[in-house]
């Protein structure tokens, strides 16, 4: 089957950020960290990015706490990466 026209290619590494957001969301409490070592080859800021944008599609279809969910996982990602700026101590 022949995908619609002017649909972008989808990116395959997209396709493996969403499916590791589907396995973090389905594992059990607690799991998290063992699902992110797992596939550590994915964090980066793409994945994070990804977090985000299925974060906000979440709160858009009233589901707050997934939302929530994913935007710590972000927020606590991207502080290891570095994506985050070192705050500077005011004088």
């Amino acid at each position: 089957m022949n995908p619609p026209p002017n649909t972008a290619p989808v990116d395959p590494r997209q396709t493996l950020y969403f499916g590791l957001i589907d396995r973090l969301l389905a594992c059990p409490n607690g799991e998290e960290p063992e699902i992110l070592n797992a596939d550590s080859e994915l964090l980066d800021e793409g994945f994070v990015q990804a977090l985000m944008q299925t974060a906000s599609y979440f709160a858009h279809q009233d589901n707050p706490e997934a939302a929530k969910f994913l935007v710590f996982i972000a927020r606590e990602l991207a502080h290891q990466l570095g994506l985050y700026p070192q705050s500077q101590p005011q004088a």
